[in-house]
């Protein structure tokens, strides 16, 4: 298990809605959140990254998590959120919908994520847990960006 999917007694999540779902991120990922700023596209970038920002002077690049997750498209919207993760080495934004709390977790809270019987979705989500208001997905941040793209980026 890699340090994107420890979870001990009282980890920490923060919960993003993508696409009219909830998802959540491991916290020690986050660095920051930020406000949507416009992007500057690059050419031949995959489908789901927007383009890269200026974060206090470094080329950040953006990725619409909702595209790579396989959802629908978000829209950058003026309400729509940034959040700066750690990947590994890299660092890059997640266009999200809205930031929606911050939940405490121990690994018995959390359910495996289905085995649909393809290989598009693996590695993005580590598992599930169900609350109150819902269903929650839990994003493998290491899964995000496959491996050669990390390099490269």
């Amino acid at each position: 298990m890699t340090q994107a999917l420890t979870l001990t007694d009282g980890a920490e999540l923060i919960t993003v809605i993508v696409g009219g779902q909830l998802f959540a991120l491991n916290i020690q990922q986050v660095r920051e959140i930020r406000g949507w700023t416009t992007s500057t596209p690059l050419p031949k970038a995959p489908s789901y990254v927007l383009g890269v920002i200026n974060l206090r002077g470094a080329v950040l690049p953006v990725l619409n998590l909702a595209t790579r997750l396989g959802l629908p498209a978000s829209e950058a919207k003026p309400s729509s959120v940034v959040i700066v993760v750690d990947l590994g080495e890299k660092t890059v934004g997640l266009l999200v919908d809205a930031v929606c709390d911050i939940l405490a977790v121990t690994e018995d809270q959390v359910q495996p994520a289905p085995e649909l019987g393809n290989s598009a979705g693996r590695g993005l989500a580590y598992g599930m847990i169900t609350t109150e208001e819902g269903i929650i997905t839990l994003i493998d941040l290491a899964g995000v960006l496959p491996t050669e793209e990390l390099v490269a980026a």
